[in-house]
Order: structure tokens, then C-alpha cells, then sequence
């Protein structure tokens, strides 16, 4: 499990860690690995030219460091100063020392007054390092930071992150003006929970963990891995029958949506549940694609027993939606809502309920449950998923380009997932997902666990109907539920 701790974490055991090593151990440790990451993307380190770019504190300490470390090697290192008052003695004096180019773009500069010198390294080099800013900084870059940012843009050399990408919110993932787009990046110690959620995620380029001896304790934020989710799958034993196995109850569907409970059935059906029920008006369309599913046309509870109820993919707003709801609600199973569901319930009616329940909205719904600017959710999504599950006292299962999940309470660490391709933003996929996830509650896992790994596989089945790479191609929704049993054996296997 990859596991990411906020900065205020990260700082208190760098400090427990610092006691009790000799001075200037730990940043020769980051500087040590940063200086092999560096070397591995060049491939060659002899002859290769390097710029680094680099501010004040020990993040600029662990970037001078690592470039004297590459200059030892036979790199041509220049390095760019942004804060020449304030660089650090004791890297700047490495790299001098190794025959290190030194060379300043004062932050308090404008553009225009960025030497030409400065620029010709920037663009002319084959490695990059941003050294800018470290996990502390608030804000987009500075105008000269900026300026150089994009200079490395238009020359193409490779650009290597120290700790993150400058410009980025280390503990939320938030862009609030330029930031750098990396190829890769090098963190110390730990995770840091913007590396992992957007905005910042997408300018981070492969991400790489450096250990250095610090030991933060519980974790901020997780993500789970294969062996993690499939801990998390149920295999029916050998007495097992289709009702033991979890029987998951589908209420969706309307005139005008006659698709989305075809999609959650599908979903559901490949979730580990042994039968799935299915009430609502499209019961003959549930049927023509799937005559396993036991189908009814009155209200949920008239549909039989279940372990788990999913409610609101393509429900509507009608009187025939208002009464599945209200009937679903009065249930004491665990619940799943989805898209109108959310809507019509409201937040009272959300929180009033004793037993488990999963709420998975997009950034909109989740916005209009807040109250707040669907923009604001989209720039903060690790607040508003705390928040919303704060709010309404159930599990939240944030979609989006990356999927947050978070218990009321804010016991547990959040989770991110960290699978899925921009190919499953297509209409119809978060029925799947509902479905999916529902079926795995009926088989008796917890909201959280049931969320994590439908996520999980939900991400991985779209990566492979996609055709994986860098690339891809379209998919629909179908394409999703129908690769989800190939990701349920890769992670089963390991």
C-alpha cells in the first residue's frame, strides 16, 4: 500500500529523525538518491548537460547537492539561482567545488531581465531539475520561476521534480496558478497526498519514493495496491450457493433512461454477489441483455430479499423515482446512492440513516450537496470528500480523474485510487462503477472496502478495454463491465 503524509507529519519526523544523526546526514541521503534518479532518466551521465533550478532552503540544498553528485560524473551542471541571497551555503559550496556553473534569476526580477545566458542553459540542457520551491510552498510560481518553466517547456530536456513539482499544494494536490509539468518526480520519505490527487497528479510525471529513514506514523491519505484489493475480493467457498454468495438489489432506470440500469446490473453481475435483483421500469431491457437478473416492476421491496440495495443510476425525478427512494430508504441493509438519488434525498434524509451507506457522486453532485462551487470541489477534491462524508455521516466515494474515498469521522485515512485512464470519462461508466460496488457491499464488505476495490477494479478494467499504453482508444461503458472479470484475475494473481 502506497501510503502519504501531510507536511506538518513529514516535518516533525524529519526533526525526530535529525536528533539523531550527524549534521547534514539526511539531505545527503535525498541528495544520494536524487543524484541515481537524475542519472538513470540521462542514461548517461558523462558529457550530458544538466540546469538546475533552485531556491532557497533545503530543498534547494538537496538539488545543489545532487548536481554536485552528477558534476563528480562528468555532467556540465549550471545552476540558476532564484534566491541568491538565500541559496544553501553548504550545496552551493559542493557544487563549486565539483565545477559547477553558478548563475542568478533573482525571484524579484522580472521576465524580461532574466539573462540570456540563464535562458540558453534552461533550453539547451538534457536535464532539468526543479529545485524551485519545496513541500512547504503555498501558490503558483513566481513570474521568473515561471518564465524558466516554460523555457524548459520549449527546449524538450527532460525535467526531474525535487520532493514535487514547484507550484503544486503538497497536502491537497491544488494548482492555484503556474506550477511546473514534470516528467518525473523524486519524494522523500513518504508520499505527500498532493503527488497523488489532481490537480497536481497530473504534473508529476512518474513518481518515484526515495526512503530515508523517517518514520511519520499512521498515513493522511492511501492507496491500495493489487495484494491490498485482493485481500479485499470475496471467492465463494465450496458450500457456497447464489443467496449465500450475497444477493445485490438494483432500483434505477426511467423512461428517459432506460440504458443506465442495463449498465448497473452488468456492473453488478461481475461484483461477486450470487444473484442480483433488479426493480424498476426496464425490467424488459435488464432482461433482453441479462435473463439471469430476477426482475420486478413494483417497489423494491417487493422484489425479495437482498444484502444491498443500489438506487439511483438513471432514476429520474418523477413520482415512480420519489417512491423507489423512499422505499429503498426505509430499508436497513446497506445502501448505495448514485446520481438522482442524491438529488432527492437531500441531506437530511442522507444522514438520518443507521445503516451503512455509500453515497458516489461526481464533482457537481458532490458540489451541490456542500453547497459550493462545482469549480471549488474540482480544485480541492481531498477537502470536499472529508467534508461531504463529515456532512452527511456516510461513506463518500468522490468520482472523478481521481477517485477519493473517505469515512465520516476522519478516523481512517482517505483513499485515493490510482487506476484508470482518461478513456472511462464516457457516459454510462459511473453506473457500472454503482453496480459494481453495490454487489461487493451484498457480499459483506464494509462501505469503504466495498468502494476501494470497485474502484480499484473498475479503474483497471478500463485501462485494459482501452488496450493500455500511453494511448488507447475510445470505450464505452459496456467495454468497462465487460473487461472488469480480466482485472478481477490480474489482481487475484498478482
Amino acid at each position: 500500500m502506497r501510503t502519504a503524509h501531510r507536511v506538518e507529519t513529514v516535518r516533525a519526523a524529519e526533526t525526530r529523525l535529525m536528533d539523531r544523526l550527524p549534521d547534514g546526514a539526511l539531505m545527503a541521503r535525498a541528495a544520494t538518491g536524487l543524484a541515481t534518479a537524475a542519472a538513470e532518466l540521462l542514461g548517461r551521465v558523462y558529457g550530458s548537460r544538466v540546469c538546475l533550478l533552485v531556491g532557497s532552503g533545503d530543498n534547494g540544498g538537496d538539488t545543489l547537492h545532487a548536481g554536485a553528485a552528477l558534476a563528480r560524473r562528468g555532467a556540465g551542471v549550471s545552476a540558476v539561482l532564484l534566491s541568491p541571497g538565500r541559496a544553501h551555503a553548504g550545496g552551493l559550496a559542493a557544487l563549486r567545488a565539483a565545477g559547477g556553473l553558478v548563475l542568478e534569476a533573482p525571484e524579484a526580477a522580472g521576465e524580461s531581465e532574466v539573462p540570456g545566458e540563464v535562458t540558453r542553459r534552461v533550453r539547451e540542457a538534457d536535464l532539468v531539475l526543479d529545485g524551485i520551491v519545496g513541500i512547504g510552498g503555498k501558490g503558483g510560481l513566481r513570474p521568473v520561476a515561471a518564465r524558466l518553466a516554460r523555457t524548459a517547456y520549449e527546449g524538450r530536456p527532460a525535467i526531474l521534480a525535487v520532493d514535487l513539482p514547484s507550484g503544486i499544494d503538497a497536502d491537497s494536490g491544488e494548482v492555484n496558478g503556474d506550477a511546473v509539468r514534470a516528467d518525473a518526480t523524486v519524494t522523500f520519505g513518504t508520499y505527500k497526498p498532493g503527488l497523488l490527487i489532481d490537480p497536481g497528479r497530473e504534473h508529476v510525471g512518474a513518481l518515484r519514493l526515495v526512503p530515508i529513514g523517517i518514520e511519520p506514523g499512521a498515513p493522511d491519505l492511501e492507496a491500495l495496491q493489487y495484494a491490498d484489493v485482493a485481500a479485499l475480493l470475496p471467492v465463494p467457498g465450496v458450500e457456497s450457493d447464489k443467496y449465500r454468495r450475497g444477493v445485490v438489489g438494483i432500483a434505477a432506470g426511467s423512461t428517459r433512461y432506460p440504458g443506465a440500469p442495463v449498465l448497473a446490473v452488468t456492473g453488478a453481475l461481475r461484483g461477486g454477489a450470487g444473484a442480483v435483483r433488479y426493480a424498476g421500469p426496464a425490467a424488459d431491457a435488464v432482461t433482453a441483455r441479462h435473463p439471469e437478473t430476477l426482475v420486478s416492476s413494483g417497489l423494491p421491496s417487493e422484489a425479495g430479499r437482498v444484502q444491498a440495495w443500489v438506487v439511483g443510476p438513471g432514476l429520474g425525478d418523477g413520482d415512480e423515482a420519489r417512491a423507489a427512494l423512499d422505499d429503498v430508504l426505509a430499508t436497513d441493509v446497506p445502501l448505495l446512492m448514485d446520481a438522482d438519488a442524491l438529488s432527492l434525498a437531500g441531506p437530511d434524509r442522507i444522514c438520518a440513516r443507521t445503516a451503512p451507506t455509500l453515497l458516489t457522486p461526481h464533482a457537481g453532485e458532490a458540489a451541490r450537496l456542500l453547497g459550493a462551487d462545482r469549480a471549488d470541489v474540482e480544485a480541492r477534491r481531498l477537502d470536499a470528500v472529508r467534508a461531504l462524508a463529515d456532512r452527511l455521516g456516510a461513506t463518500v466515494l468522490l468520482k472523478g480523474s481521481t477517485t477519493l474515498i473517505a469515512d465520516p469521522g476522519g478516523t481512517s485515512p482517505v483513499r485515493v485510487n490510482a487506476t484508470g485512464t482518461s478513456w472511462l470519462a464516457t457516459a454510462g461508466a459511473g453506473d457500472v462503477l454503482s453496480g459494481l460496488a453495490g454487489s461487493l457491499l451484498a457480499t459483506g464488505l464494509p462501505p469503504r472496502e466495498a468502494a476501494s476495490a470497485a474502484a480499484h477494479l473498475h479503474g483497471l478494467a478500463a485501462r485494459r478495454a482501452a488496450g493500455g499504453g500511453r494511448g488507447g482508444a475510445p470505450i464505452t461503458a459496456y467495454d468497462v463491465a465487460e473487461a472488469i472479470p480480466g482485472a478481477w484475475r490480474d489482481v487475484r494473481e498478482g
